[in-house]
């Protein structure tokens, strides 16, 4: 699993090799795991879900990646190295590259398509985060 994360880092590449930091790490993993909470609230507005959700699961994925000693340079490819940092497969980091995509599109551009099984696809995948990091 090592491997592949020191594959990707050095100068120019999307991790940086730095030594966990259980502080940053175990605040990244409180935030990720109070917004996961906060997104399974049916009350709030689908597109606050949505955001909520999202920002649980980088947090939980960025707390893996700096758990295994890497720093991202982009905030896609925490999700993409799930297979490495939480042993997690496709089916769960395609769903948060595709809700990445579709958080740009809302932030960049103001067109955030959400719907209710997208929502629901992403709190399953970031639940999945959650309980491999606690593992």
């Amino acid at each position: 699993m090592t491997q592949a994360l020191e594959n990707l880092s050095g100068p120019g590449k999307s991790l940086k090799a730095e030594p966990p930091d259980a502080n940053e790490i175990a605040g990244l993993t409180r935030t990720g795991t109070a917004r996961l909470l906060d997104a399974r609230n049916a009350s709030l507005a689908l597109e606050s879900r949505f955001d909520l959700a999202y920002n649980a699961a980088h947090a939980l994925c960025l707390a893996a990646l700096r758990n295994k000693g890497y720093r991202a340079s982009n905030r896609y490819i925490v999700f993409q190295v799930l297979p490495h940092t939480l042993g997690l497969g496709a089916e769960v980091w395609r769903v948060l590259d595709m809700c990445h995509n579709k958080r740009n599109l809302g932030e960049y551009e103001g067109l955030l398509e959400a719907d209710d099984r997208l929502v629901a696809d992403l709190i399953t995948a970031t639940e999945r985060v959650a309980r491999a990091l606690k593992a």
